[in-house]
C-alpha cells in the first residue's frame, strides 16, 4: 500500500512542478493554438487553449515562439517567468507561410500555390462584424457585391458573377441547378458568425471544383467542435449587435463541449433588419436616383394605394428577419480516423424584392407586392477524415452531403387582386472523395466528385380578396428537372527546389441534364423536353519562382468549364421590365482559357507589394440577346406585351484586368493594407466589340490599422470608379434602366472607422461608424442604394 501512496504523491508532485505557458493574441486576449515553442534541441506546440508544458525548457536562454500568422519572439526562461508565463503575440497583416486549403483541398502553405488567394480569418470576421456574409465579401476589397434588395448580395469576381463563380461550404458545392445568370442572394444563407475562415481563390478553379468556377471560388469553412486534452472542455461565444442604419438587432450564441474523443458545437443566430436608410449627401450627378418617394399600402379590404414617403432616404420595403442554426458533432476514433456530422439550417421571413417595388408604370407603382418567400437552406453532411494512411495516400477525406433548398417568388400588380406564387424546391445529393500522397519532392492529389440535383417547380395564382386559386405558368419546367455530374481529377506539385515550384492538374467532368415540359398551355413550346450531355477536360499549369531577396513570380495557365444548368436552358421569366426570357435548348457549355501573371516583392517579411494581371478568352459565353418565340419577337407575359429575349452563346468574349495590393506592417502595432482592382470585358462582334455584362468599374479599399494591448482600431476607405455609359451591356444584367444615371454610375468613396476594446479575456466592446460622411451612392448594377451613415455597436462575450 505504501508503494501506491508513493506513486500518487510522485504524480501530484510532478503535476505541481509542471510549468505551463499560455500564448494569447495581443489585441483580443484569445488563445493561440498550434504556436511552436522550441530551442535547438526540444520543441512543443500549444493546444486548443493556447497552452503548452515547458518544464523541459527550464534554464534555456533562447526560447523561440513562432506562429505563421504572428510576429515571432525570442525570450529566455527567466523572461517568461517574469511575464507570468503569459505571452502576447502581435498578428501579421499578411504571411506567405499561412496555411490554406481551398487551392488543393488539403493544407499547404500559401507560398507553394501559384494562384492568388485571399484569406479572411476568424478574428478578422469578428472584428469587421458585418450584418451578412455578402457584406463580408464587399469588405474584402477585392470583390464587388451587387444587391437588388437588402436581403441579398451577388459577388462579382474578375467580371464573373452568380453561376459563373463557385460557392463552397465545408467542402460541399452550394451552386445548384437553378443558380441563375443574373444576380443571386443565396450567400446570405451562410451565417458569418460561425465561420472559421473564408478563402477566395481568384481565377478558374475548374480542375479542383468542376463546372461554374470560371471567375473564382469562395470557400467558407465553419467552426469545428473543440476536443479536450484531458477531462472535459467547454467554450461559449455570444454577442449582441445594434446598428442604426436599418435598426439591426442581432443576437448570437454558440456552445462547444468536448472530451478527448467526442465533441459537440451548437450555434444559433437571430437577425432582424428594418428598412434600410440611404445616405443623405447626394452626388449632383445622381439627381434623384434612388430616392424612395412613394410606397404601396393595403387597407383592410386589400385595396392598394400609393403613399408619399415622408423620408425619401428611408428605403421602405427592404426589411426582413433571418434565423441560422448550426450543429456539429466530432468523433475522433483514433489518431488516424475522425468523423464529423455537420448540420446547417437557414431560413428567413419574406424578403421584399426592393427593386421591383420601386418601379412605376403609367405614373403608378407597377407592383402592389413583390417578395421572395422564406429563403430556406438545409445542409447535412458526413465527413470521414483519414491520416497517416497507406501506400496510396497520406491523408484522405470523404464527404457525403444532402441539401434541401426552397425559394419562391411572389408578385402582384398594383391594384390587382391576383397574387402569383412560383415555388422552387431542390434536393441535392453529393459525394466527394479526396486523397493526397507525398513522395519525396512530389505531392499528388486526386479524387472524384458526384452531384445529383432534382428540381421541382410549381405555381399558382391566388385572388387575395376571395382566396380562390387558379393555374399559373411555372418558372422552370413543370415536369421536373434533373442535373447530374460525375468527375475525376488529378493534381501534382513538384518542389524542384526551395526557389522553384511547379503546380499542374487535370480534370474530366461529365454533366447531364433533363427537363420535362408537361403543360404547354401558357407557352406552346415546339419541344416537350430539354436534354443535354456535356463532357469537358480541364487543365492547369502553374510556375512559382522565388529567386531570393523577397521576390516571388507566378505564372498560371488554366482552363475553365461551365455546363448550362436548368436556369440557363429552360426558364421563362421577366428579366427587366418589358423583356421576357424564353428557353433555348441549343445552348452550349462555356469555356475559358486564362493566363495569370503575378509579381510580389517582400521587404524584411514586413512589407509586401504585389500585382496580379490576367487575360481570359471566354468562349461560347452565355449572354442574353433578342430572339423569337414561334416566329414572333414579342409575346404577352404576365399581362404585358414583352420583347422576346433568350440566352445564346456568343462566339467569343474576352476579359482582362489586374489587382494591385500593399500589405505593410510598418511596426508590430501599425499596418497599412490597400488593394485596387481593374476589369475590362467585351463580346467580339463583326464590327465594334460590345460590352460584356457583370464587369465592375475600378474599385478597392485602403485601411490603416492599429493593434495594441487590448485594443484594435481601423480607419478605412472603400471606393469605386465611374462606370461609364459606354461600358454598360444594355441587354444583359447590368440593370442600366433602373440603376444608373444617363451617364452611367458615378464614382464614390466612403470613409469608415471601427474599434474593439478587450476589457478582459471574456468581454469585448466594438464600435463602428461606417460611411461617416453619409454619402449617397449605389454599387454598380445594384437596384437599392447603399447604407448611409451607420453606427454599429457590438458586445461580445467568451467563456
Amino acid at each position: 500500500m505504501k508503494y501506491l501512496y508513493s506513486l500518487l504523491f510522485a504524480l501530484i508532485g510532478f503535476h505541481a512542478l509542471a510549468q505551463k505557458i499560455k500564448i494569447v493574441d495581443q489585441s483580443t486576449l484569445q488563445s493561440i493554438s498550434d504556436a511552436r515553442i522550441y530551442t535547438v534541441t526540444i520543441q512543443t506546440l500549444t493546444n486548443n487553449l493556447g497552452e503548452a508544458n515547458i518544464t523541459a525548457f527550464k534554464g534555456s536562454d533562447s526560447i523561440y515562439i513562432h506562429h505563421p500568422n504572428y510576429f515571432p519572439v525570442v525570450l529566455s526562461y527567466k523572461e517568461l517567468a517574469n511575464m507570468n508565463f503569459i505571452i502576447m503575440l502581435s498578428e501579421k497583416i499578411y504571411s506567405l507561410d499561412e496555411i490554406v486549403i481551398s487551392a488543393s483541398k488539403f493544407e499547404e502553405k500559401r507560398k507553394d500555390i501559384a494562384q492568388n488567394i485571399q484569406v479572411i480569418k476568424e478574428k478578422e470576421l469578428a472584428f469587421i462584424s458585418q450584418q451578412t456574409t455578402a457584406d463580408v465579401m464587399q469588405n474584402s476589397g477585392n470583390i464587388l457585391v451587387q444587391k437588388s434588395q437588402a436581403g441579398g448580395g451577388s459577388p462579382i469576381i474578375r467580371g464573373f458573377e452568380t453561376n459563373k463563380v463557385l460557392i463552397v461550404v465545408d467542402g460541399v458545392r452550394m451552386n445548384n441547378a437553378i443558380y441563375r445568370g443574373g444576380h443571386l442572394q443565396n450567400i446570405i444563407t451562410l451565417d458569418n458568425s460561425m465561420l472559421e475562415k473564408v478563402e477566395i481563390v481568384f481565377g478558374p478553379g475548374s480542375v479542383m471544383y468542376g463546372s461554374d468556377a470560371l471567375g473564382g471560388v469562395m470557400h467558407f469553412y465553419s467552426k469545428n467542435p473543440m476536443l479536450a486534452d484531458t477531462g472535459l472542455t467547454t467554450k461559449t461565444n455570444a454577442y449582441v449587435r445594434y446598428a442604426t442604419v436599418n435598426q439591426e438587432n442581432t443576437a448570437h450564441v454558440d456552445f462547444s463541449i468536448g472530451g478527448k474523443k467526442f465533441a459537440s458545437l451548437s450555434s444559433f443566430t437571430y437577425s432582424k433588419f428594418d428598412d434600410l436608410r440611404q445616405g443623405n449627401i447626394r452626388n449632383p450627378f445622381y439627381g434623384g436616383l434612388g430616392a424612395r418617394n412613394f410606397y404601396v399600402v393595403k387597407n383592410s379590404a386589400n385595396k392598394d394605394s400609393a403613399v408619399v414617403n415622408a423620408d425619401p432616404n428611408l428605403q421602405v420595403g427592404s426589411g426582413y428577419t433571418q434565423y441560422d442554426v448550426l450543429q456539429k458533432f466530432l468523433y475522433k476514433q483514433n489518431e488516424k480516423v475522425s468523423h464529423v456530422l455537420n448540420l446547417q439550417f437557414s431560413t428567413s421571413t419574406d424578403i421584399p424584392r426592393y427593386d421591383r417595388l420601386t418601379q412605376v408604370s403609367g405614373g403608378n407603382p407597377k407592383f402592389g407586392d413583390w417578395y421572395y418567400g422564406p429563403q430556406q437552406r438545409l445542409l447535412s453532411s458526413y465527413a470521414l477524415k483519414l491520416s497517416k494512411g497507406s501506400s496510396f495516400y497520406n491523408n484522405a477525406r470523404v464527404i457525403v452531403a444532402y441539401q434541401n433548398i426552397e425559394e419562391s417568388r411572389n408578385d402582384r400588380r398594383f391594384q390587382k387582386n391576383i397574387l402569383n406564387h412560383r415555388l422552387e424546391q431542390l434536393d441535392i445529393v453529393s459525394l466527394n472523395a479526396d486523397f493526397d500522397k507525398k513522395i519525396n519532392k512530389n505531392e499528388f492529389r486526386y479524387g472524384i466528385e458526384a452531384v445529383y440535383n432534382k428540381v421541382n417547380s410549381s405555381a399558382f395564382a391566388e385572388d387575395i380578396t376571395t382566396g380562390s386559386t387558379s393555374t399559373l405558368d411555372t418558372r422552370y419546367p413543370d415536369g421536373g428537372s434533373t442535373m447530374q455530374s460525375l468527375a475525376a481529377y488529378f493534381t501534382h506539385t513538384f518542389e524542384v527546389s526551395k526557389k522553384f515550384i511547379i503546380n499542374d492538374g487535370i480534370r474530366l467532368n461529365n454533366v447531364r441534364l433533363n427537363s420535362q415540359f408537361n403543360d404547354t398551355t401558357f407557352f406552346p413550346f415546339p419541344f416537350n423536353s430539354v436534354t443535354q450531355n456535356n463532357t469537358a477536360v480541364n487543365g492547369n499549369l502553374g510556375l512559382i519562382s522565388m529567386p531570393g531577396k523577397g521576390w516571388r513570380f507566378t505564372l498560371v495557365g488554366a482552363t475553365g468549364f461551365r455546363a448550362p444548368n436548368v436556369d440557363d436552358l429552360s426558364k421563362v421569366f421577366e428579366s427587366v421590365t418589358g423583356k421576357v426570357v424564353v428557353p433555348n435548348p441549343e445552348l452550349k457549355p462555356e469555356y475559358t482559357y486564362n493566363l495569370d501573371l503575378g509579381i510580389l516583392k517582400s521587404f524584411n517579411e514586413k512589407i509586401t507589394i504585389g500585382a496580379n494581371g490576367f487575360y481570359t478568352i471566354y468562349d461560347n459565353a452565355i449572354t442574353t440577346r433578342p430572339g423569337k418565340f414561334n416566329g414572333a419577337d414579342s409575346v404577352i407575359y404576365d399581362g404585358q406585351m414583352s420583347a422576346v429575349t433568350m440566352n445564346t452563346n456568343a462566339n467569343e468574349a474576352y476579359i482582362y484586368g489586374a489587382n494591385a495590393y500593399l500589405n505593410a506592417d510598418v511596426t508590430s502595432r501599425f499596418s497599412i493594407v490597400s488593394t485596387l482592382n481593374y476589369t475590362f470585358g467585351r463580346i467580339k462582334t463583326d464590327s465594334t466589340d460590345y460590352p460584356l455584362d457583370h464587369i465592375p468599374p475600378v474599385f478597392g479599399k485602403t485601411s490603416f490599422n492599429l493593434k495594441v494591448k487590448k485594443f484594435r482600431g481601423e480607419f478605412f476607405m472603400m471606393y469605386s470608379g465611374w462606370k461609364q455609359l459606354s461600358d454598360y451591356n444594355m441587354l444583359g444584367e447590368d440593370n442600366f434602366a433602373d440603376n444608373a444615371t444617363s451617364k452611367g454610375m458615378p464614382a464614390w468613396v466612403t470613409f469608415n472607422v471601427r474599434a474593439a476594446y478587450q476589457f478582459n479575456k471574456h468581454t469585448q466592446l466594438q464600435v463602428a461608424v461606417e460611411n461617416i460622411l453619409d454619402t449617397n451612392y449605389r454599387v454598380f448594377a445594384s437596384n437599392i442604394s447603399a447604407p448611409g451613415r451607420n453606427l454599429a455597436i457590438t458586445l461580445r462575450g467568451n467563456f
